[in-house]
């Protein structure tokens, strides 16, 4: 299997990329002389550590200047990290360190939320498997990389702690290294859909190209999920029986699945899960339980009518807006769905994905900006009378 490496900007691009009063501390340091620094790298909110990307960069940066550094990783990948709990010692000197720090952090943050996120989706939902269909939300190829690799870590992790099955690949070829996969996943666009003038005849382009390929169709299109389902699954029988054949619902908020409204959506639920609509939900909640698109309503009323036309067999597939929130909703309406397809464990509030650096030690000495003396190592704290002859800190003139 070929092995994609995501590189990060080069050693040419890196300086246009930072911010610039970091290139300016850099050409500073040169002309008063170096020191060695230590780095705390935290976040404002708990995490799932995806750092990899993030270091292997500044490895590689520093490798090109002829320099070195130590990271001291204070939690395992994947592990949980706390709101202001650092993350990483980063030392080194800081000439070689200082201008890297904008990119460092923008190959940090996002990935850890979304691995956070990713870990809760599949904790939630442990017999589903998820597809991660990031790759049109994402900004360009590096957000790709580091949102594919964010999920990994969190579907590992999943793995590791509840037996989840997590996430099994995604829907772009350069990312599906991170989930063992020689090549992206995909089922069929709406557009194919479209092409072919009915949801059967789309059904058998995608079966006579790719006859060895499970099949998953698209069924929202016209707007009659129910009975497209039943009709591909009465064209392909032998798929049907035999677990080779899936029915991907897709269906936006704008309307309802075929055949559902609210009363129609409260009483499949009532034959099913009665618990879940018993207790206080909010209104985001109800939207997912029994609203339009694909709510867990939608999904017990599709098995109710494929089981009833004896395709028992035949897999559903879901997608639209399932993040952490949705999912928690359909495992708490015991959802039967087979598989997920998902690009909003993304970050939903980009703020929240903001990692911060702080150097904390200048050649020994513990130094940082008040407020943040958290960041000490443990049982560290600042000597007052360290560094008599400059007390407000800093290089001393002309050192």
């Amino acid at each position: 299997m070929s092995v994609h490496q995501p590189s990060g900007p080069g050693v040419d691009e890196q300086p246009g990329l930072t911010d610039s009063y970091f290139n300016i501390a850099r050409e500073i340091i040169a002309q008063h002389g170096d020191a060695e620094v230590v780095y705390a790298i935290f976040m404002r909110r708990p995490v799932t550590l995806a750092g990899k990307m993030a270091t292997d960069w500044l490895e590689r940066m520093v490798a090109s200047r002829g320099g070195s550094v130590q990271i001291e990783a204070l939690h395992a990948e994947g592990a949980w990290v706390g709101a202001g709990e650092p993350m990483y010692y980063i030392s080194g000197a800081m000439q070689q360190l200082v201008d890297l720090e904008t990119i460092f952090l923008q190959r940090l943050g996002a990935a850890c939320v979304a691995a956070y996120n990713a870990y809760q989706m599949c904790v939630d939902l442990p017999k589903v498997s998820f597809l991660a269909m990031d790759a049109r939300h994402c900004a360009g190829a590096e957000m790709a990389d580091l949102m594919a690799y964010g999920a990994s870590v969190g579907s590992k992790k999943a793995r590791l702690k509840t037996d989840a099955i997590g996430f099994v690949g995604c829907a772009a070829d350069a990312t599906a290294h991170f989930f063992a996969q020689e090549a992206g996943m995909g089922t069929m666009p709406h557009a194919l859909v479209g092409y072919a003038g009915s949801t059967v005849d789309a059904a058998k382009m995608f079966h006579k190209t790719y006859p060895e390929r499970r099949l998953t169709v698209l069924v929202d299109y016209f707007g009659t999920e129910v009975d497209d389902a039943l009709a591909v699954a009465k064209q392909f029988p032998e798929l049907a029986s035999s677990g080779r054949l899936s029915i991907r619902l897709d269906t936006h908020g704008g309307r309802f699945v075929q055949g559902l409204d609210t009363q129609a959506s409260y009483a499949v639920l009532e034959r099913h899960v009665p618990e879940a609509i018993r207790g206080y939900r909010s209104d985001r909640e109800l939207k997912h339980l029994m609203g339009t698109g694909v709510s867990a309503a939608a999904v017990w009323h599709l098995r109710e009518h494929l089981d009833k036309a004896g395709f028992d067999k035949v897999k559903i597939v879901a997608s639209s807006g399932f993040g952490p929130d949705k999912c928690r909703v359909f495992a708490l309406a015991k959802a039967p769905v087979d598989v997920i397809g998902t690009g909003s464990y993304l970050p939903e509030k980009w703020s929240e994905t903001y990692a911060t650096a702080d150097i904390i030690s200048y050649d020994g000495v513990p130094r940082v900006k008040i407020g943040r003396e958290f960041l000490f190592r443990k049982g560290v704290g600042v000597d007052a009378g360290a560094d008599e002859a400059n007390p407000l800190g800093g290089k001393a003139a002309g050192s």
